[in-house]
């Protein structure tokens, strides 16, 4: 799931997934880290949720995809689009 924050000239986006879906630490990788899965590490939040959130431009688009434990590469199904490949954020 996305949630989205406008600020003046930017976006807020945070990257949500439930706790334990899948199991061990998940990163969001993309377009806007470089695809590295150590810039953005989703973090247990108190609801039960792990989440990380990153600063894009304003009026963009982003590929992106989650990365967990075992080179487990996966989509988010609740993402603004898909690219036949990978997730895609709008801001």
């Amino acid at each position: 799931m996305l949630e989205h924050k406008q600020l003046k000239s930017r976006t807020q986006v945070t990257f949500i997934l439930p706790e334990g879906s899948p199991d061990g630490a998940v990163s969001v990788v993309g377009d806007f880290n470089h695809w590295n899965p150590a810039a953005h590490p989703l973090e247990p939040r108190g609801d039960g949720t792990r989440a990380a959130t990153v600063t894009l431009p304003a009026h963009s688009a982003h590929s992106f995809r989650y990365l967990a434990v075992g080179d487990y590469w996966f989509d988010d199904e609740h993402a603004d689009s898909h690219d036949g490949t990978n997730s895609r954020v709008h801001t």
